[in-house]
Protein backbone atom coordinates (compact mmCIF):
# COMPACT_ATOMS: atom_id res chain seq x y z
CA UNK A 1 0.00 0.00 0.00
CA UNK A 2 1.50 3.07 -0.98
CA UNK A 3 1.53 5.39 1.97
CA UNK A 4 0.49 8.80 1.25
CA UNK A 5 0.79 12.01 3.85
CA UNK A 6 -2.26 13.70 6.17
CA UNK A 7 -4.02 16.00 3.64
CA UNK A 8 -2.59 14.31 0.24
CA UNK A 9 -4.07 14.45 -3.08
CA UNK A 10 -7.43 16.63 -3.31
CA UNK A 11 -8.93 16.32 0.33
CA UNK A 12 -9.54 19.69 2.23
CA UNK A 13 -6.84 20.62 4.61
CA UNK A 14 -8.59 19.57 7.43
CA UNK A 15 -9.27 15.82 6.17
CA UNK A 16 -6.56 14.21 7.70
CA UNK A 17 -5.46 10.62 5.85
CA UNK A 18 -3.87 7.79 7.72
CA UNK A 19 -2.81 4.06 5.98
CA UNK A 20 -4.88 2.52 8.74
CA UNK A 21 -7.98 3.54 10.54
CA UNK A 22 -8.82 1.33 13.72
CA UNK A 23 -12.50 1.78 14.90
CA UNK A 24 -12.32 1.40 18.91
CA UNK A 25 -9.80 1.26 21.48
CA UNK A 26 -10.88 -1.71 23.44
CA UNK A 27 -8.98 -5.45 23.92
CA UNK A 28 -9.21 -5.79 19.88
CA UNK A 29 -8.45 -2.81 19.01
CA UNK A 30 -5.30 -2.30 20.75
CA UNK A 31 -4.02 -5.91 19.57
CA UNK A 32 -4.57 -4.39 15.86
CA UNK A 33 -2.40 -1.61 17.18
CA UNK A 34 0.23 -3.81 18.39
CA UNK A 35 0.16 -6.15 15.29
CA UNK A 36 0.60 -2.80 13.01
CA UNK A 37 3.27 -1.21 14.83
CA UNK A 38 5.45 -4.26 14.67
CA UNK A 39 4.33 -6.12 11.45
CA UNK A 40 4.36 -2.70 9.27
CA UNK A 41 6.15 -0.50 11.14
CA UNK A 42 5.77 2.27 8.14
CA UNK A 43 2.17 2.35 7.93
CA UNK A 44 0.82 5.31 10.01
CA UNK A 45 -2.81 4.71 11.94
CA UNK A 46 -5.11 6.54 13.78
CA UNK A 47 -7.36 4.42 15.83
CA UNK A 48 -11.27 6.43 16.79
CA UNK A 49 -12.92 5.33 20.33
CA UNK A 50 -16.30 6.82 21.19
CA UNK A 51 -15.86 6.71 24.61
CA UNK A 52 -13.38 8.99 27.28
CA UNK A 53 -10.98 5.81 28.17
CA UNK A 54 -9.46 2.57 26.66
CA UNK A 55 -11.03 -0.91 27.47
CA UNK A 56 -13.93 -0.95 25.45
CA UNK A 57 -16.33 -3.77 27.04
CA UNK A 58 -14.53 -4.01 29.97
CA UNK A 59 -14.52 -0.23 30.44
CA UNK A 60 -18.63 0.07 29.47
CA UNK A 61 -20.00 -2.72 32.57
CA UNK A 62 -19.47 -1.42 35.72
CA UNK A 63 -21.89 -3.71 37.32
CA UNK A 64 -21.01 -6.23 40.54
CA UNK A 65 -18.61 -8.95 40.00
CA UNK A 66 -17.68 -7.78 36.50
CA UNK A 67 -15.32 -10.09 35.72
CA UNK A 68 -14.24 -12.28 32.58
CA UNK A 69 -15.89 -15.45 31.31
CA UNK A 70 -13.03 -17.07 29.86
CA UNK A 71 -9.31 -17.81 31.28
CA UNK A 72 -7.03 -14.73 31.09
CA UNK A 73 -4.23 -16.96 29.69
CA UNK A 74 -6.28 -16.84 26.43
CA UNK A 75 -8.35 -13.87 26.27
CA UNK A 76 -4.97 -12.16 27.22
CA UNK A 77 -2.68 -10.71 24.05
CA UNK A 78 -0.45 -13.57 22.58
CA UNK A 79 2.31 -10.88 23.06
CA UNK A 80 2.01 -10.10 26.57
CA UNK A 81 1.85 -12.36 29.41
CA UNK A 82 -0.89 -12.30 32.15
CA UNK A 83 0.83 -12.17 35.39
CA UNK A 84 -2.20 -11.99 37.59
CA UNK A 85 -2.61 -14.60 40.06
CA UNK A 86 -6.45 -14.74 39.21
CA UNK A 87 -7.41 -17.00 35.86
CA UNK A 88 -10.84 -15.90 35.98
CA UNK A 89 -10.51 -12.10 36.24
CA UNK A 90 -12.13 -9.28 37.64
CA UNK A 91 -13.23 -6.49 35.01
CA UNK A 92 -10.91 -3.70 36.61
CA UNK A 93 -7.78 -5.32 36.24
CA UNK A 94 -8.46 -6.56 32.60
CA UNK A 95 -8.88 -2.53 31.85
CA UNK A 96 -5.65 -1.99 33.77
CA UNK A 97 -3.91 -5.06 31.32
CA UNK A 98 -5.17 -3.21 28.36
CA UNK A 99 -4.84 0.07 29.43
CA UNK A 100 -0.89 -0.96 30.61
CA UNK A 101 -0.11 -2.29 27.23
CA UNK A 102 -1.17 0.80 25.17
CA UNK A 103 0.83 2.98 27.52
CA UNK A 104 3.83 1.03 27.20
CA UNK A 105 3.93 0.77 23.44
CA UNK A 106 2.98 3.95 22.97
CA UNK A 107 -0.13 3.08 21.41
CA UNK A 108 -1.96 5.77 23.40
CA UNK A 109 -0.77 8.18 21.79
CA UNK A 110 -2.81 7.38 18.46
CA UNK A 111 -5.78 6.95 19.98
CA UNK A 112 -8.49 10.15 19.36
CA UNK A 113 -11.46 9.50 21.90
CA UNK A 114 -14.92 10.54 22.11
CA UNK A 115 -14.72 9.98 18.36
CA UNK A 116 -17.61 8.21 17.29
CA UNK A 117 -17.93 6.83 13.56
CA UNK A 118 -21.19 6.62 11.98
CA UNK A 119 -20.20 6.00 8.19
CA UNK A 120 -17.98 5.06 5.84
CA UNK A 121 -17.76 5.28 2.22
CA UNK A 122 -15.20 3.76 -0.12
CA UNK A 123 -13.98 5.24 -3.69
CA UNK A 124 -12.58 3.04 -6.35
CA UNK A 125 -11.50 6.38 -8.01
CA UNK A 126 -8.79 7.26 -5.08
CA UNK A 127 -8.50 3.93 -3.64
CA UNK A 128 -9.76 5.10 0.21
CA UNK A 129 -11.93 5.56 2.83
CA UNK A 130 -13.79 8.13 3.67
CA UNK A 131 -15.06 7.90 7.29
CA UNK A 132 -17.33 10.13 8.66
CA UNK A 133 -18.61 10.76 12.22
CA UNK A 134 -18.83 13.41 15.41
CA UNK A 135 -16.62 14.05 18.23
CA UNK A 136 -17.13 15.42 21.57
CA UNK A 137 -15.75 18.42 22.74
CA UNK A 138 -14.49 19.23 26.36
CA UNK A 139 -17.77 21.37 26.37
CA UNK A 140 -20.27 18.45 25.67
CA UNK A 141 -20.92 19.53 22.15
CA UNK A 142 -20.89 17.12 19.25
CA UNK A 143 -18.88 18.25 16.05
CA UNK A 144 -18.85 16.79 12.98
CA UNK A 145 -15.74 14.69 11.30
CA UNK A 146 -14.09 13.59 8.61
CA UNK A 147 -10.84 11.33 7.74
CA UNK A 148 -9.93 9.16 5.21
CA UNK A 149 -7.58 5.71 5.13
CA UNK A 150 -6.33 3.23 2.95
CA UNK A 151 -8.23 0.38 5.01
CA UNK A 152 -10.41 0.60 7.52
CA UNK A 153 -10.28 -1.80 10.64
CA UNK A 154 -13.15 -2.38 12.83
CA UNK A 155 -12.51 -3.69 16.16
CA UNK A 156 -15.82 -2.27 17.53
CA UNK A 157 -16.88 -5.24 18.80
CA UNK A 158 -20.14 -6.92 18.17
CA UNK A 159 -22.82 -5.55 20.30
CA UNK A 160 -24.64 -2.45 20.80
CA UNK A 161 -23.28 0.31 23.67
CA UNK A 162 -25.91 2.40 24.15
CA UNK A 163 -28.24 0.22 25.31
CA UNK A 164 -28.59 -3.43 25.99
CA UNK A 165 -31.88 -5.60 24.79
CA UNK A 166 -34.83 -5.41 27.47
CA UNK A 167 -37.95 -7.08 26.41
CA UNK A 168 -41.52 -5.20 26.28
CA UNK A 169 -42.25 -6.72 29.66
CA UNK A 170 -46.00 -5.97 30.62
CA UNK A 171 -46.52 -3.05 32.94
CA UNK A 172 -43.29 -2.39 34.23
CA UNK A 173 -44.11 1.26 34.57
CA UNK A 174 -46.22 0.48 37.56
CA UNK A 175 -43.25 -0.82 39.22
CA UNK A 176 -42.47 1.19 42.55
CA UNK A 177 -38.98 0.22 42.88
CA UNK A 178 -35.63 0.73 40.86
CA UNK A 179 -35.23 -1.40 37.28
CA UNK A 180 -31.80 -1.58 36.13
CA UNK A 181 -30.32 -3.11 33.15
CA UNK A 182 -26.20 -4.36 33.80
CA UNK A 183 -25.36 -2.21 30.60
CA UNK A 184 -26.52 1.11 32.03
CA UNK A 185 -25.36 0.58 36.16
CA UNK A 186 -25.48 3.08 37.73
CA UNK A 187 -23.02 4.13 40.25
CA UNK A 188 -24.91 5.08 43.19
CA UNK A 189 -27.30 2.29 43.44
CA UNK A 190 -27.72 0.59 47.07
CA UNK A 191 -28.96 -2.50 47.54
CA UNK A 192 -27.92 -3.64 50.34
CA UNK A 193 -30.94 -4.84 52.52
CA UNK A 194 -32.60 -5.27 49.77
CA UNK A 195 -34.63 -7.39 47.64
CA UNK A 196 -33.44 -7.65 44.56
CA UNK A 197 -34.43 -9.84 41.63
CA UNK A 198 -32.60 -10.87 38.31
CA UNK A 199 -34.25 -11.65 35.52
CA UNK A 200 -31.93 -13.66 33.07
CA UNK A 201 -29.83 -16.85 32.70
CA UNK A 202 -27.01 -15.66 30.91
CA UNK A 203 -23.24 -15.13 31.61
CA UNK A 204 -24.19 -11.40 33.19
CA UNK A 205 -27.28 -13.04 35.64
CA UNK A 206 -24.80 -15.64 36.89
CA UNK A 207 -22.19 -13.04 37.68
CA UNK A 208 -24.54 -10.79 39.39
CA UNK A 209 -26.40 -13.16 41.47
CA UNK A 210 -23.69 -13.73 43.85
CA UNK A 211 -21.98 -10.40 43.89
CA UNK A 212 -25.58 -8.68 44.69
CA UNK A 213 -25.68 -11.95 47.92
CA UNK A 214 -22.84 -10.73 49.58
CA UNK A 215 -24.63 -7.24 51.04
CA UNK A 216 -28.49 -7.98 49.17
CA UNK A 217 -31.32 -9.07 51.78
CA UNK A 218 -32.01 -11.47 49.14
CA UNK A 219 -31.28 -12.14 45.61
CA UNK A 220 -33.58 -14.18 43.15
CA UNK A 221 -32.33 -15.50 39.80
CA UNK A 222 -35.70 -15.49 37.71
CA UNK A 223 -35.13 -17.49 34.60
CA UNK A 224 -37.37 -18.28 31.75
CA UNK A 225 -35.30 -21.48 31.09
CA UNK A 226 -32.05 -23.35 32.45
CA UNK A 227 -28.59 -22.26 31.72
CA UNK A 228 -25.51 -24.75 31.23
CA UNK A 229 -23.48 -23.81 34.08
CA UNK A 230 -19.79 -24.98 35.32
CA UNK A 231 -17.59 -24.28 37.48
CA UNK A 232 -14.03 -23.43 37.17
CA UNK A 233 -11.09 -22.33 39.68
CA UNK A 234 -10.77 -19.01 39.98
CA UNK A 235 -6.75 -19.44 39.76
CA UNK A 236 -5.03 -21.92 37.59
CA UNK A 237 -2.77 -23.87 39.73
CA UNK A 238 -0.55 -25.41 36.92
CA UNK A 239 -0.31 -21.92 35.56
CA UNK A 240 0.83 -20.26 38.57
CA UNK A 241 3.12 -23.23 39.48
CA UNK A 242 4.65 -22.97 36.11
CA UNK A 243 4.94 -18.74 36.18
CA UNK A 244 6.72 -19.66 39.97
CA UNK A 245 9.79 -21.63 37.99
CA UNK A 246 9.99 -20.65 34.55
CA UNK A 247 10.34 -17.34 32.99
CA UNK A 248 7.44 -15.39 32.97
CA UNK A 249 6.73 -15.77 28.47
CA UNK A 250 7.71 -19.51 28.95
CA UNK A 251 5.33 -19.77 31.45
CA UNK A 252 2.13 -17.93 29.90
CA UNK A 253 3.20 -20.11 26.53
CA UNK A 254 2.55 -23.08 27.72
CA UNK A 255 -0.73 -22.09 29.88
CA UNK A 256 -1.86 -20.80 26.75
CA UNK A 257 -1.71 -23.74 24.84
CA UNK A 258 -2.98 -26.14 27.69
CA UNK A 259 -6.15 -24.15 27.91
CA UNK A 260 -6.64 -23.84 24.55
CA UNK A 261 -5.76 -27.34 23.71
CA UNK A 262 -8.49 -28.12 26.91
CA UNK A 263 -11.14 -25.49 25.70
CA UNK A 264 -11.03 -27.21 22.58
CA UNK A 265 -11.41 -30.71 23.53
CA UNK A 266 -14.19 -29.97 26.09
CA UNK A 267 -16.19 -28.01 22.90
CA UNK A 268 -15.44 -31.27 20.16
CA UNK A 269 -16.57 -33.32 23.09
CA UNK A 270 -19.70 -31.67 23.61
CA UNK A 271 -20.33 -31.88 20.26
CA UNK A 272 -20.12 -35.74 19.57
CA UNK A 273 -21.19 -36.95 23.08
CA UNK A 274 -23.59 -34.70 24.48
CA UNK A 275 -25.23 -37.10 26.74
CA UNK A 276 -21.75 -37.80 28.68
CA UNK A 277 -21.17 -33.67 28.86
CA UNK A 278 -24.86 -32.91 29.97
CA UNK A 279 -24.18 -35.84 32.53
CA UNK A 280 -20.56 -34.56 33.67
CA UNK A 281 -22.69 -31.16 34.11
CA UNK A 282 -25.48 -31.89 35.89
CA UNK A 283 -23.12 -34.27 38.46
CA UNK A 284 -21.30 -31.13 38.99
CA UNK A 285 -23.95 -29.03 40.01
CA UNK A 286 -25.82 -31.29 42.12
CA UNK A 287 -22.47 -31.72 44.33
CA UNK A 288 -22.03 -27.88 45.11
CA UNK A 289 -25.40 -27.36 45.36
CA UNK A 290 -26.72 -30.01 47.86
CA UNK A 291 -30.27 -31.82 47.95
CA UNK A 292 -31.97 -28.16 48.98
CA UNK A 293 -32.48 -26.79 44.75
CA UNK A 294 -33.93 -28.90 42.51
CA UNK A 295 -31.15 -29.34 39.28
CA UNK A 296 -33.81 -30.91 36.94
CA UNK A 297 -35.79 -27.74 37.34
CA UNK A 298 -33.16 -25.31 37.45
CA UNK A 299 -29.92 -26.49 36.07
CA UNK A 300 -30.88 -28.72 33.41
CA UNK A 301 -31.58 -26.88 29.92
CA UNK A 302 -33.07 -27.97 27.14
CA UNK A 303 -30.62 -27.66 24.52
CA UNK A 304 -27.14 -29.15 24.30
CA UNK A 305 -24.23 -28.28 25.77
CA UNK A 306 -22.14 -25.17 23.68
CA UNK A 307 -25.30 -24.65 21.28
CA UNK A 308 -25.45 -21.97 23.61
CA UNK A 309 -22.36 -20.77 25.48
CA UNK A 310 -21.99 -22.20 28.81
CA UNK A 311 -21.42 -20.08 31.46
CA UNK A 312 -18.70 -19.94 33.62
CA UNK A 313 -18.39 -19.67 37.54
CA UNK A 314 -15.59 -19.17 39.69
CA UNK A 315 -15.17 -21.25 42.42
CA UNK A 316 -18.81 -22.22 42.38
CA UNK A 317 -19.59 -19.12 43.72
CA UNK A 318 -23.33 -18.89 42.56
CA UNK A 319 -24.00 -22.62 43.49
CA UNK A 320 -22.37 -21.57 46.87
CA UNK A 321 -24.85 -18.43 47.20
CA UNK A 322 -27.85 -20.67 46.53
CA UNK A 323 -26.94 -23.72 48.78
CA UNK A 324 -26.17 -21.14 51.93
CA UNK A 325 -29.59 -19.27 50.88
CA UNK A 326 -28.30 -15.52 50.13
CA UNK A 327 -30.21 -16.07 46.58
CA UNK A 328 -32.13 -18.55 45.28
CA UNK A 329 -33.66 -19.40 41.46
CA UNK A 330 -37.36 -19.21 39.82
CA UNK A 331 -37.84 -20.89 37.05
CA UNK A 332 -41.04 -19.25 35.44
CA UNK A 333 -42.18 -16.32 32.82
CA UNK A 334 -42.98 -12.82 34.09
CA UNK A 335 -46.89 -12.35 33.44
CA UNK A 336 -46.83 -8.68 34.33
CA UNK A 337 -44.88 -6.20 36.30
CA UNK A 338 -46.68 -5.15 39.45
CA UNK A 339 -46.38 -2.32 41.93
CA UNK A 340 -44.38 -4.81 44.72
CA UNK A 341 -42.31 -6.92 41.93
CA UNK A 342 -43.32 -9.16 39.07
CA UNK A 343 -46.44 -11.75 38.78
CA UNK A 344 -45.37 -15.00 36.96
CA UNK A 345 -47.73 -16.92 34.78
CA UNK A 346 -48.15 -19.60 37.53
CA UNK A 347 -49.63 -17.23 40.17
CA UNK A 348 -46.90 -16.49 42.30
CA UNK A 349 -45.58 -12.90 42.95
CA UNK A 350 -41.57 -12.24 43.25
CA UNK A 351 -41.54 -9.08 45.71
CA UNK A 352 -38.42 -6.85 44.66
CA UNK A 353 -37.26 -3.20 45.70
CA UNK A 354 -34.70 -3.63 42.75
CA UNK A 355 -34.96 -5.64 39.81
CA UNK A 356 -32.09 -6.15 37.34
CA UNK A 357 -32.60 -6.90 33.34
CA UNK A 358 -29.68 -8.85 32.97
CA UNK A 359 -31.56 -10.07 29.12
CA UNK A 360 -28.96 -9.77 27.11
CA UNK A 361 -27.46 -7.61 24.61
CA UNK A 362 -28.47 -6.15 21.27
CA UNK A 363 -25.40 -7.20 18.33
CA UNK A 364 -24.84 -4.28 16.16
CA UNK A 365 -21.61 -5.59 13.48
CA UNK A 366 -19.11 -3.52 12.91
CA UNK A 367 -20.46 -0.85 15.43
CA UNK A 368 -23.17 0.30 13.36
CA UNK A 369 -21.72 1.83 10.69
CA UNK A 370 -22.90 2.49 7.36
CA UNK A 371 -21.10 1.23 4.34
CA UNK A 372 -20.75 2.37 1.00
CA UNK A 373 -19.01 1.16 -1.77
CA UNK A 374 -19.27 3.82 -4.69
CA UNK A 375 -21.89 5.14 -3.76
CA UNK A 376 -24.12 1.84 -3.40
CA UNK A 377 -24.99 1.11 0.42
CA UNK A 378 -23.81 -2.26 1.34
CA UNK A 379 -26.01 -5.08 3.03
CA UNK A 380 -24.18 -6.95 5.17
CA UNK A 381 -26.92 -9.80 5.12
CA UNK A 382 -26.47 -9.99 1.22
CA UNK A 383 -22.43 -10.33 1.35
CA UNK A 384 -20.36 -13.49 1.96
CA UNK A 385 -17.75 -13.64 5.02
CA UNK A 386 -14.15 -14.21 3.52
CA UNK A 387 -12.25 -16.23 7.04
CA UNK A 388 -14.32 -14.17 8.79
CA UNK A 389 -12.53 -11.39 8.49
CA UNK A 390 -13.91 -9.47 4.75
CA UNK A 391 -16.87 -9.01 2.92
CA UNK A 392 -17.35 -10.43 -0.33
CA UNK A 393 -17.29 -7.02 -2.77
CA UNK A 394 -16.26 -4.73 0.17
CA UNK A 395 -12.42 -3.69 -0.49
CA UNK A 396 -10.06 -2.90 1.92
CA UNK A 397 -12.34 -3.81 5.21
CA UNK A 398 -11.78 -6.01 7.91
CA UNK A 399 -13.45 -6.92 11.08
CA UNK A 400 -12.27 -8.47 14.83
CA UNK A 401 -15.16 -11.11 15.34
CA UNK A 402 -14.13 -13.49 17.81
CA UNK A 403 -15.12 -17.11 19.26
CA UNK A 404 -18.63 -17.98 20.70
CA UNK A 405 -17.05 -21.01 22.09
CA UNK A 406 -13.58 -19.84 23.50
CA UNK A 407 -11.92 -16.53 23.85
CA UNK A 408 -12.75 -13.50 22.04
CA UNK A 409 -8.73 -12.46 21.83
CA UNK A 410 -7.69 -15.73 19.99
CA UNK A 411 -9.31 -14.98 16.91
CA UNK A 412 -8.55 -11.27 17.44
CA UNK A 413 -4.83 -11.95 17.48
CA UNK A 414 -4.83 -14.23 14.50
CA UNK A 415 -7.25 -11.67 12.59
CA UNK A 416 -5.10 -8.49 13.44
CA UNK A 417 -1.75 -10.30 11.81
CA UNK A 418 -3.44 -11.58 9.03
CA UNK A 419 -4.76 -7.98 8.25
CA UNK A 420 -0.65 -7.14 8.82
CA UNK A 421 0.61 -10.01 6.36
CA UNK A 422 -2.16 -9.05 3.52
CA UNK A 423 -1.20 -4.98 4.02
CA UNK A 424 2.35 -6.36 3.52
CA UNK A 425 1.45 -8.51 0.77
CA UNK A 426 -0.10 -5.54 -1.06
CA UNK A 427 2.86 -3.08 -0.83
CA UNK A 428 5.05 -5.86 -2.29
CA UNK A 429 2.41 -5.94 -5.12
CA UNK A 430 2.06 -1.87 -5.63
CA UNK A 431 -2.03 -2.32 -4.80
CA UNK A 432 -3.73 -0.47 -3.43
CA UNK A 433 -6.96 -2.21 -3.11
CA UNK A 434 -8.03 -5.80 -2.50
CA UNK A 435 -11.17 -7.27 -2.77
CA UNK A 436 -12.55 -10.16 -1.84
CA UNK A 437 -14.50 -11.84 -4.72
CA UNK A 438 -17.28 -14.28 -4.26
CA UNK A 439 -18.11 -15.50 -8.29
CA UNK A 440 -20.31 -18.56 -7.88
CA UNK A 441 -20.29 -18.57 -4.81
CA UNK A 442 -23.83 -19.34 -2.85
CA UNK A 443 -25.01 -18.74 0.51
CA UNK A 444 -24.99 -21.81 2.36
CA UNK A 445 -25.36 -20.95 6.19
CA UNK A 446 -25.40 -18.10 8.53
CA UNK A 447 -21.86 -16.61 10.30
CA UNK A 448 -22.65 -18.46 13.60
CA UNK A 449 -23.97 -21.81 13.01
CA UNK A 450 -25.07 -24.19 15.24
CA UNK A 451 -25.88 -21.47 18.52
CA UNK A 452 -28.82 -20.98 19.22
CA UNK A 453 -29.10 -17.61 21.87
CA UNK A 454 -31.31 -15.39 21.40
CA UNK A 455 -28.74 -12.38 21.25
CA UNK A 456 -27.55 -14.32 17.75
CA UNK A 457 -30.59 -15.50 16.45
CA UNK A 458 -32.04 -11.92 16.46
CA UNK A 459 -28.86 -10.47 14.57
CA UNK A 460 -28.67 -13.51 12.25
CA UNK A 461 -30.24 -11.47 9.17
CA UNK A 462 -28.27 -8.59 9.76
CA UNK A 463 -24.66 -10.71 9.35
CA UNK A 464 -22.98 -11.72 6.42
CA UNK A 465 -23.12 -15.37 5.48
CA UNK A 466 -20.84 -18.34 4.57
CA UNK A 467 -20.17 -20.50 1.54
CA UNK A 468 -19.92 -24.30 1.41
CA UNK A 469 -16.03 -24.17 1.18
CA UNK A 470 -13.08 -22.14 2.60
CA UNK A 471 -12.17 -19.40 2.42
CA UNK A 472 -15.82 -18.69 2.83
CA UNK A 473 -16.22 -20.73 5.70
CA UNK A 474 -16.39 -18.92 9.32
CA UNK A 475 -15.07 -21.67 11.57
CA UNK A 476 -15.30 -22.15 15.43
CA UNK A 477 -12.04 -23.80 15.63
CA UNK A 478 -8.19 -22.26 16.53
CA UNK A 479 -6.53 -24.62 15.20
CA UNK A 480 -8.39 -24.42 12.13
CA UNK A 481 -8.16 -21.18 12.10
CA UNK A 482 -4.56 -21.19 12.70
CA UNK A 483 -4.17 -23.11 9.40
CA UNK A 484 -6.79 -20.35 7.55
CA UNK A 485 -5.19 -17.06 9.15
CA UNK A 486 -1.52 -17.83 9.83
CA UNK A 487 -0.50 -20.38 7.53
CA UNK A 488 -2.12 -20.65 4.64
CA UNK A 489 -0.97 -18.17 1.61
CA UNK A 490 -2.45 -14.24 1.52
CA UNK A 491 -3.19 -14.50 -2.25
CA UNK A 492 -5.39 -17.57 -2.25
CA UNK A 493 -7.35 -16.89 -6.12
CA UNK A 494 -10.12 -15.43 -3.92
CA UNK A 495 -8.60 -11.77 -3.24
CA UNK A 496 -8.27 -9.95 -6.40
CA UNK A 497 -5.82 -7.22 -6.20
CA UNK A 498 -5.80 -3.78 -8.03
CA UNK A 499 -5.22 -0.22 -8.18
CA UNK A 500 -7.60 2.84 -10.05
CA UNK A 501 -5.09 3.88 -12.41
CA UNK A 502 -6.33 1.72 -15.52
CA UNK A 503 -9.45 -0.54 -15.82
CA UNK A 504 -9.53 -4.27 -16.01
CA UNK A 505 -8.43 -5.31 -19.72
CA UNK A 506 -12.27 -6.41 -21.33
CA UNK A 507 -14.27 -4.98 -18.38
CA UNK A 508 -15.89 -2.04 -18.63
CA UNK A 509 -15.65 0.65 -15.26
CA UNK A 510 -19.55 0.79 -15.60
CA UNK A 511 -19.88 -3.18 -15.33
CA UNK A 512 -17.48 -2.96 -12.58
CA UNK A 513 -18.94 -0.49 -10.55
CA UNK A 514 -22.50 -2.22 -10.96
CA UNK A 515 -21.40 -5.42 -8.96
CA UNK A 516 -20.44 -3.19 -6.44
CA UNK A 517 -16.28 -2.92 -6.68
CA UNK A 518 -16.01 -6.68 -6.97
CA UNK A 519 -14.28 -6.31 -10.39
CA UNK A 520 -11.57 -3.68 -10.41
CA UNK A 521 -9.98 -1.71 -12.43
CA UNK A 522 -6.63 -2.97 -12.80
CA UNK A 523 -5.69 -6.36 -11.59
CA UNK A 524 -2.01 -6.81 -10.19
CA UNK A 525 0.26 -9.50 -11.13
CA UNK A 526 2.72 -10.87 -8.57
CA UNK A 527 2.75 -13.56 -6.04
CA UNK A 528 3.20 -13.20 -2.28
CA UNK A 529 6.17 -13.74 -0.69
CA UNK A 530 6.23 -16.93 2.27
Amino acid sequence: MTIEPRGARDDPPSVAHFDVLIVGAGLSGIDAAHHLQTLCPSRTYVILEQRERIGGTWDLFRYPGIRSDSDMFTMGYSFRPWTMPKAISPGQDIREYITATASEEGIDRHIRFGHAVTRASWSSETARWTVEGSRRTPEGREEPVTLTCGFLLSCAGYYRYSAGYTPGFPGLERFEGRVVHPQAWPDALDYAGKRVVVVGSGATAVTLVPAMARTAGHVTMLQRSPTWVVSMPEEDAIANRLRAVLPATWAYRLSRWKNVAYMTFMYQLARRSPGFVKKGLLSQAAAHLGPGVDVATHFTPRYNPWEQRVCLVPDADLFVALREGRASVVTDHVATFTEKGIALRSGRELEADVVVTATGLVMQPLGGIELAVDGRPVDLGGRLSYKGVMLSGVPNLAAVFGYVNASWTLKADLICAWVCRLLNVMERKGARQVTPTSRDVEAAAPFVEHFSSGYVQRALARLPKQGRKSPWRVYQNYFRDLLALRWSRIDDGALVFSSPEAPVPGISREAAKAVGSELPRRRVKGGETP
